[in-house]
């Protein structure tokens, strides 16, 4: 991913609300399926780490990445935001950028 889809990336998430929490429990299984199971109606998500997780942030959006087969587009303070296009019909389109 270039530089500059990562922008444009950056700028899309940034009207985004997180859709999933990471708290004291931080990463289970059931939560790595979850996050892949809306990689199948969303492209783009943004994670919430809350205060009372004691994993590093960084360190989580790697490991999700991972699993999940995703990117991670940033990571802000607590928020974490991954990119997994869709590989039937994509609504984010990377390759003009």
């Amino acid at each position: 991913m270039t530089s500059k889809q990562r922008a444009y990336l950056k700028g899309l998430a940034s009207n985004l609300n997180p859709v999933f929490q990471i708290g004291k429990a931080s990463l289970t299984p059931e939560f790595t399926e979850a996050i892949n199971e809306a990689f199948n109606t969303r492209e783009l998500l943004k994670i919430a780490v809350l205060k009372n997780c004691a994993d590093d942030p960084n360190e989580i959006a790697e490991i999700i990445a991972e699993r999940t087969h995703s990117q991670v587009v940033q990571v802000i303070g607590k928020k974490i935001v991954l990119y997994k296009p869709d590989k039937k019909n994509p609504k984010i389109n990377l390759d003009k950028i």
